[in-house]
């Protein structure tokens, strides 16, 4: 009952806060609301996960469900529904309207005429890995909305004078993300599910749109649209699940799944649509590309804690069926697989650090994807791992590139010279974000060759050569960046003294949580990820040894002393003549003498070869491509179906 009770807390108060924080007007009132709020959740998580950790089943709450709780999530799909209506009448998308006309009259006809027949006993359950979300939505999300404040007086400090302040819309929507969230992550019953999907979906929405301007609008709309049609496939499986399986419950549906595969191939292929363009899957990725023109901590929860990884959660959740149905299977690897290869080197060819960030996160969403198509142990346990290191240390590094952009005047990254010396803590978090995503041996990397490692059991040629060009990829644009960091040639001022407290408590969050997650590496395996693995498949994974795990864990300890040493020291440190690599002519202005006599000026630019790796060569590929093999899964699968049927 104590379980019970801390799930529905989790779920209900974020939703009570988001109701007080539509009425409050008072700037010092709704700080202290977020933070305190903020804090509440976090440490409920905190509870909840330090409970419950090593648990080895799924452990199902018995609870029948209510039928209170039915008509809410029926009055909360036809109001999702009229929102999206409304706003696509006001500024004519059409597409917009006609998409959630089928999805609200879908859902009406299956509630009434369906889903009243179906009863699930056990609507809500807990286990390792929603353990491992549920630390990542209440600590990572909770610090995300507590950036925000900062970040959003700033933000509405630069909008025309006489603009409405509509803070309070914006914070009460992020904290109504995290209850959906919540609600997908502890929901046995699909229909719950469903609900909090879309409720994901809406928030988005609302999320980039925020500004109403004419860019915003457009992405805002491309989000639901995509977003939309991988609601409509949610819809599909669950129609399937309670016409030809009699249940809504997600445990039935996966141990039909594992014991009558090819049976499940149809709605599996339909929720493995859901979840691909839930998570910025390849044809589906350019609304989190969209998702760039939001302030800061939209993108940020956006992209780690919250609406992507509802996507790769539902994914691995299905991994299973996914190892013993073959058509799921290939649609799912070969969408994660081509996702993360061509991403990444598209992320080559930007120099907007956003543009970096949102193409490096669906690159590593499209391995997770892999990951989850493969089915294997060894890959689910990468696959958690992913999860976990990614959604810190991109979290981290969008709420660093937002404080930059706000202190330097540009979120480019050739315009982050001398950011060592210009933002020194600053620039330190983002070398250690960085760091995270690519570079042995933080936790990022020891993933990825926990991935490999599963690739080349389960014999998968093609995913070995995208994760091996993939990862090449990474290195290229991530060191560019991290050599930009941290390249020192002159004493510039310092410009991080009026940073709000409110960026710096989130952001000192965001580094103690990528330090512990990486020092406690060995330690999460023991007691959180190995526990899912054995609960789903009665084995556990071993792909990095212990002693290795503890090995890389104390390594990454060394590098982190290594690199924030002496912050906070103000003893200036002796600056030397900068070298050019020749005789200089005017060392002040970066220019030396060539080997043919002429001069030439140093400069510190990087090489993004537009020409080779730019969106318009590379885009239009990995969209027609993913695009032909979602189609012809789907066909494929439906067709088996008719056939066994």
């Amino acid at each position: 009952m104590a379980t019970l009770g801390m799930l529905w807390f989790l779920i209900l108060f974020p939703l009570v806060v988001a109701a007080v924080l539509l009425i409050v007007r008072n700037n010092q009132a709704r700080n202290v609301i977020v933070v305190a709020s903020a804090v509440v959740i976090g440490l409920a998580s905190l509870v909840l996960v330090a409970a419950n950790l090593g648990v080895d089943h799924w452990d199902s709450i018995p609870m029948t469900s209510p039928v209170a709780v039915d008509i809410i999530c029926m009055v909360l799909g036809v109001a999702i529904a009229a929102i999206i209506l409304y706003f696509g009448i006001k500024y004519k998308n059409m597409l917009a309207c006609v998409l959630a006309a089928i999805q609200v009259i879908g859902s009406l006809v299956f509630e009434l005429v369906f889903a009243h027949s179906v009863e699930v006993t056990e609507c809500l359950y807990l286990d390792s890995l929603s353990l491992l979300m549920a630390f990542i939505i209440g600590i990572v999300g909770s610090g995300i909305c507590v950036y925000a404040i900062g970040y959003m007086e700033d933000f509405q400090a630069h909008e025309p004078e006489g603009a409405a302040d509509r803070r309070p819309i914006f914070f009460a929507l992020m904290f109504v993300f995290l209850s959906a969230m919540f609600v997908i992550i502890f929901s046995n019953n699909m229909m719950w599910m469903f609900t909090g999907w879309e409720i994901t979906t809406v928030c988005s929405f609302l999320l980039i749109g925020y500004t109403r301007t004419e860019e915003a609008l457009n992405n805002a709309f491309r989000q639901i649209i995509m977003n939309l049609i991988g609601g409509i496939g949610f819809l599909v499986a669950l129609y399937f699940m309670a016409i030809q399986m009699g249940t809504l419950s997600l445990l039935e549906f996966l141990q039909i799944g594992i014991m009558y595969p090819e049976l499940v191939a149809l709605p599996a292929c339909a929720l493995a649509l859901a979840g691909i363009t839930k998570a910025a899957q390849m044809p589906f990725h350019t609304w989190l590309l969209g998702a760039m023109v939001a302030p800061t901590p939209t993108s940020a929860l956006l992209h780690s804690s919250t609406m992507v990884k509802a996507g790769v959660f539902l994914l691995i959740k299905l991994a299973p069926i996914f190892y013993l149905s073959t058509i799921p299977s290939v649609m799912v690897v070969l969408v994660g697989g081509i996702t993360f290869v061509l991403c990444s080197f598209i992320a080559i060819s930007q120099s907007n650090a956003k543009r970096v960030l949102a193409y490096s996160t669906i690159a590593n969403l499209g391995l997770i994807v892999a990951c989850a198509g493969v089915g294997t142990p060894e890959a689910v346990w990468a696959a958690c791992f992913l999860i976990l290191f990614h959604a810190i240390a991109k979290s981290l590094l969008f709420l660093c590139v937002g404080t930059a952009e706000h202190h330097i005047g540009s979120r480019d990254i050739e315009d982050m010279d001398q950011l060592f010396q210009r933002m020194p803590k600053l620039a330190r978090f983002m070398m250690l974000g960085i760091m995270v995503m690519f570079i042995a041996p933080f936790g990022m990397l020891i993933a990825k060759w926990a991935t490999l490692v599963s690739f080349v059991e389960m014999r998968q040629v093609a995913l070995i050569v995208m994760l091996a060009f993939g990862s090449a990829a990474t290195f290229f644009f991530w060191g560019k960046w991290l050599g930009k960091l941290s390249a020192i040639a002159a004493e510039p001022d310092n410009v991080e003294l009026t940073v709000h407290k409110s960026e710096w408590g989130s952001l000192l969050l965001m580094v103690v949580l990528a330090i512990l997650s990486c020092a406690c590496l060995p330690l999460i395996s023991q007691i959180v990820v190995n526990p899912y693995v054995y609960s789903v498949y009665g084995t556990g994974a071993a792909d990095i040894q212990f002693e290795n795990q503890l090995l890389a864990a104390l390594l990454a300890i060394v590098v982190i002393v290594v690199l924030f040493a002496g912050v906070g020291q103000r003893n200036k440190s002796k600056q030397a003549q900068v070298y050019l690599a020749g005789y200089s002519a005017d060392n002040e202005h970066r220019v030396f003498k060539n080997s043919l006599s002429g001069t030439t000026e140093a400069s510190l630019r990087n090489w993004y070869m537009e020409g080779v790796f730019g969106e318009a060569r590379i885009r239009p590929v990995g969209e027609w491509v993913c695009g032909i093999v979602i189609a012809a899964a789907i066909i494929i699968s439906a067709f088996g179906t008719s056939v066994i049927f």
